[in-house]
């Protein structure tokens, strides 16, 4: 293992940094150079092994080490390195909450963009399956299954078990695995009657006018979702409306390594998202993921956009924007009815937007209600927790999580991730079921 570069730093006394992502740069396409960066960081991570516990990433890449000649990196045939990217999920909790290595420090570990680089890298050479790119075509599979007399069809499939067996066969999605259940109308459907008119009051960092970008899983899978978050903020006297237009944010793409897909949406988005931005307006989506796409994602691939870093600006997380308001006195607190005890899985996208806990702040202003927090991840990520290929790997790393949930005995569990909150649920049977902290505010607020 390469040695510390002054003999005894580790760590960073400086704040962690991120680079862009440079996949305008020659080099960063290039096989030759990923393999040699992909060892220089696989042989930090084995000298230090800190990371073991948060993904399967990790375990694979020490046990291709330990199970080699030499028992250290050179010793791992490169041909195997794909085996350690395909596990990882882009989560980024190594990279905020674990690594010693990142940058300023000298060594420059960004492990989840190295990910990123290898599936980028992979996806332009050899594509991706077919079920792959259909599974990450989040908006057309949603707009398809919510059609009418056909989302009745598609539900009813997916609860029966020959039809999911003939999934599985067809698309790799695990037969055990639960599924989105379709809805029509959709969100934006249900809530296009919003105006965002009223009064306009900023405060903090917000403007006082909100636009829901309603996201491809919320507006086709969990429209109730939006629709609480709408009446909060409608409660709070917030102008809201919704996005002018949306396609999806681009995680999906991201995750798979479909840089140009990604690309394709941003140009669709952000003029959209930008032209609302210099009209006064924020943003929020009820999916940490879409949200975090917006604030990190797209800012560290186009950091010379200053479309992009307008968006960036103005788009919040919807208890971020709550503890905003709050702080300037302009949140209602005229809550009816207490929650009781919370167990609150708190989603790796979340996290790394370094907000804090703003929704574990918001539900504790109700009273009698207690928030267990649950840093955990549901080891869903979208897909990785669907995919026959990977499904019980999914399962192992959200047993952490639902013990947790169990030894709380809570009320109610809730995860800002609906996918995760659904994911974790699924493995305690729904005992409790999942319920978004939007929907348990807005039955705080019995409205």
């Amino acid at each position: 293992m390469a040695e510390p570069v002054d003999g005894i730093r580790e760590g960073n006394l400086e704040a962690p940094t991120r680079h862009p992502l440079g996949q305008d740069d020659p080099g960063f396409w290039d096989h030759a150079a990923l393999d040699a960066e992909l060892e220089r960081v696989f042989d930090i991570c084995h000298g230090c092994r800190r990371c073991v516990s948060l993904c399967h990433a990790f375990p694979t890449l020490f046990d291709l080490i330990d199970a080699s000649t030499t028992m250290e990196i050179d010793g791992v045939d490169k041909a195997d390195y794909p085996k350690v990217v395909e596990q990882c999920y882009l989560c980024d909790l190594c990279y905020q909450t674990k690594c010693p290595y990142t940058p300023p420090h000298p060594w420059n570990v960004d492990f989840p963009h190295l990910m990123l680089r290898a599936k980028a890298v992979t996806f332009r050479a050899q594509g991706a399956p077919l079920s792959a790119k259909i599974l990450s075509n989040t908006r057309a599979v949603g707009r398809l299954a919510s059609i009418p007399v056909v989302v009745e069809a598609v539900n009813a499939a997916n609860r029966n078990g020959t039809a999911r067996r003939l999934l599985e066969t067809t698309l790799g999605v695990d037969v055990q695995a639960r599924v989105p259940t379709y809805h029509t109308p959709t969100a934006r459907k249900r809530l296009r009657a919003l105006d965002g008119r009223g009064e306009v009051q900023p405060a903090g960092r917000t403007r006082g006018r909100l636009a829901i970008f309603a996201t491809c899983y919320c507006d086709h899978a969990e429209p109730d979702v939006v629709e609480d978050l709408a009446a909060v903020l409608g409660h709070n006297g917030i102008p809201t409306r919704l996005v002018e237009q949306e396609r999806c944010c681009g995680m999906p793409k991201l995750e798979l390594g479909d840089l140009d897909t990604v690309k394709k949406y941003k140009e669709r988005n952000i003029p959209v998202l930008a032209k609302m931005a210099r009209d006064g307006w924020d943003f929020t989506a009820a999916i940490p993921s879409c949200v975090l796409m917006f604030k990190q994602e797209l800012p560290l691939m186009f950091p010379d956009d200053p479309e992009v870093a307008l968006v960036r600006e103005r788009f919040f997380d919807p208890f971020e924007y709550l503890a905003e308001r709050h702080r300037a006195g302009l949140l209602r607190t005229d809550f009816k009815n207490a929650l009781g005890r919370i167990a609150w899985q708190v989603p790796c996208h979340q996290r790394v937007q370094k907000i804090g806990p703003k929704t574990r702040e918001i539900l504790q202003l109700v009273p009698d209600t207690e928030v267990v927090t649950i840093e955990r991840c549901s080891g869903h990520d979208g897909t990785y927790g669907v995919k026959h290929a990977t499904y019980a790997l999914s399962r192992k790393l959200a047993r952490p999580v639902e013990n947790r949930v169990t030894q709380a005995e809570p009320d109610h569990f809730t995860s800002d991730c609906p996918m995760a909150g659904n994911h974790i649920a699924h493995g305690l049977d729904d005992k409790p079921r999942a319920e978004h902290p939007l929907s348990l505010l807005r039955r705080a607020y019995g409205i």
